[in-house]
């Protein structure tokens, strides 16, 4: 009985040991999500000149004047509500919704309304990502 017992915990053990040497899987970067969400439609530097751009039926958003369209100001909440697939009253919208990409563990969020919301982690650094490419 005691061999049995000391070969599981052995095999546990190693187990444990094959876990912590295997390469650990690279969480995506916001500016990995921008390429492969995103670049296809609004271009690698956001100017809306993606190579699917002239596919999209509508011409995408030059996505480096979010804040210039709005008086200055990074509208956070706008933005990740896009992004997530809220088409804000719009019926069709060529811009797909990416939610389901996006959701995952979450992150107490302030989008500028003073409330901290549980937020998709990636779905704020895409947002964040957005907002560090602004002209």
């Amino acid at each position: 009985m005691r061999a049995v017992v000391m070969a599981a915990a052995g095999g546990l053990g190693l187990a444990g040991l094959i876990a912590a040497c295997a390469p650990e899987q690279r969480a995506a970067s916001a500016q990995d999500d921008y390429m492969a969400l995103c670049a296809d439609c609004h271009g690698p530097a956001g100017k809306g000149d993606g190579p699917a751009a002239a596919d999209a039926g509508a011409t995408p958003a030059d996505l480096t004047r979010i804040a210039a369209r709005n008086g200055g100001s990074f509208p956070r909440a706008q933005v990740m509500s896009r992004i997530y697939g809220y088409t804000m009253g719009r019926g069709e919208d060529p811009m797909p919704s990416f939610g389901d990409l996006l959701d995952g563990p979450t992150v107490l969020y302030d989008a500028g309304d003073g409330l901290q919301t549980p937020t998709p982690r990636r779905l704020v650094a895409l947002s964040e990502y957005l907002e560090g490419i602004q002209e």
